[in-house]
């Protein structure tokens, strides 16, 4: 039988179960499997703008987790994007990059996933993984310790909340 997304019926027969998985915070390899573009509608802290929406998926000991992430196309989020680019190998510091949003599928990575925690609207405390930064490849780590990235002294993404 073919697995593909389809809309079900009230009455439809169910059989997958979640694969939610909340990773401990740390630093994880990961590799970009999906990409999709959206539009932010606006926030407090930023302004409607496209953004892409990547498919993170990382090998932990317990099972395989995907963590979705935006990436927001707008100025204020510049130096996020170049730290996203420069993680998967496709930027390089001080350098200009046109940003080729179909190269980015099966490019590996290293990040810092860090644990959020809200509240729902019905009261309840919910927790999921959020992207704290993007990691310089090895062969970049020496020369962003000596540039000045726009996003971080340190050269890393260090995302705000959007």
């Amino acid at each position: 039988m073919a697995n593909f997304e389809r809309e079900f019926d009230w009455d439809s027969e169910i059989e997958k179960d979640s694969d939610f998985i909340l990773l401990p915070e740390g630093d994880y390899d990961f590799t970009v499997t999906n990409f999709e573009r959206a539009r932010h509608a606006r926030s407090e802290k930023l302004p409607p703008c496209n953004k892409a929406i990547v498919s993170l998926t990382v090998n932990a000991p317990e099972r395989t987790a995907v963590i979705k992430h935006n990436l927001f196309l707008h100025s204020k989020c510049e130096g996020l994007l170049s730290a996203f680019f420069c993680a998967i190998g496709l930027k390089k510091h001080g350098e200009k990059l046109k940003m080729d949003w179909n190269a980015v599928v099966g490019k590996k990575g290293r990040c810092k996933i860090t644990t959020r925690k809200w509240i729902n609207d019905n009261g309840e405390e919910i927790q999921s993984n959020d992207i704290k930064r993007f990691y310089d490849p090895p062969e970049q780590s020496a020369q962003a310790s000596v540039s000045t990235d726009a996003a971080s002294p340190s050269g890393v993404y260090v995302p705000g909340q959007f």
